[in-house]
């Protein structure tokens, strides 16, 4: 009898071990996700092609917010001409407090390609007036922000698109790919950093 209370002590004990193994293990990669070291704007955009559809953690200051209810911020890298768009997707809004505050996101590099399929398509849209609106009242064409994030300089949907098309072909003169990459993060979370 003395001797199934030991074995079954034993046993109990021995369990233990490995329950509180396994907590250790558990609590260690919750320890470490929470110390990821977040991303540079700079540094994500020069990998991102290598980071598509990957989740990253990423550091910048917010310069805007979408007026068409804050489903996109941008968030710039050492210059102006490095700044990211982040899309709320699934957050549904950002909180516009954000604007002129460093920000944490996590979230997944998305790519968006610009090729002649994508120009027709927009053509065709304006055509038809159904192409999305944004920018100034004045027909501007674009957020300005967004646009400056692309490096685009023409003010009209026209113009955009023929800027577009000198774009591609230089790309394709310069590398052989006919379409322009641009990429955004789709955020998960982000937080206001104090």
């Amino acid at each position: 009898m003395k001797s199934r209370w030991m074995m079954a002590a034993l046993m109990m004990a021995v369990s233990m071990v490995f329950v509180s193994c396994g907590n250790n293990k558990k609590q260690q990669a919750q320890q470490a996700e929470e110390q990821v070291t977040a991303m540079s704007i700079d540094d994500v955009m020069a990998k991102a092609a290598e980071l598509v559809d990957q989740q990253v953690v990423i550091e910048g200051v917010c310069t805007h917010t979408c007026s068409h209810g804050a489903k996109k911020m941008f968030l710039v890298g050492s210059d102006d001409s490095k700044t990211l768009r982040i899309e709320a997707g699934e957050l549904g809004a950002f909180d516009t407090k954000v604007v002129n505050n460093m920000v944490t996101v996590k979230g997944i590099i998305k790519e968006e390609r610009i090729d002649e399929a994508y120009l027709v398509d927009w053509e065709n849209r304006l055509k038809n007036q159904t192409a999305e609106k944004h920018g100034n009242e004045e027909g501007e064409g674009g957020c300005d922000t967004e646009k400056n994030a692309r490096g685009e300089t023409a003010n009209t949907e026209e113009g955009r698109i023929a800027d577009f098309r000198a774009k591609i072909a230089a790309e394709k003169e310069a590398t052989g790919k006919e379409y322009l990459s641009f990429y955004h993060v789709v955020a998960t979370s982000y937080e206001i950093n104090e």
